[in-house]
């Protein structure tokens, strides 16, 4: 049982060290957005932080977005008034 567990743990670190190496290598955002799903890591906080990563930084965007266009209307709005 004891060589299992090692082996066990040994896999598990070797999937979040190859983690760390992507997010070194390809860039955090990239890494956890474009770069892969990480479907072989059976880690459920892992996933389970990973996808409120996505949903949060998703949400900026879409705000960043959003706030960009109201400005440029609200810039323009004022422009044909003037």
């Amino acid at each position: 049982f004891p060589s299992h567990d090692i082996e066990e743990l040994e896999n598990q670190l070797e999937e979040i060290e190859m983690v760390r190496y992507r997010m070194d290598s390809e860039g955090f955002h990239y890494c956890f957005k474009h770069y892969s799903h990480f479907m072989d890591i059976e880690d459920k906080e892992f996933h389970e932080l990973r996808n409120k990563y996505l949903d949060a930084s998703e949400s900026l965007e879409k705000y960043i977005h959003n706030k960009i266009e109201e400005l440029k209307n609200r810039i323009s709005n004022l422009e044909d008034n003037l």
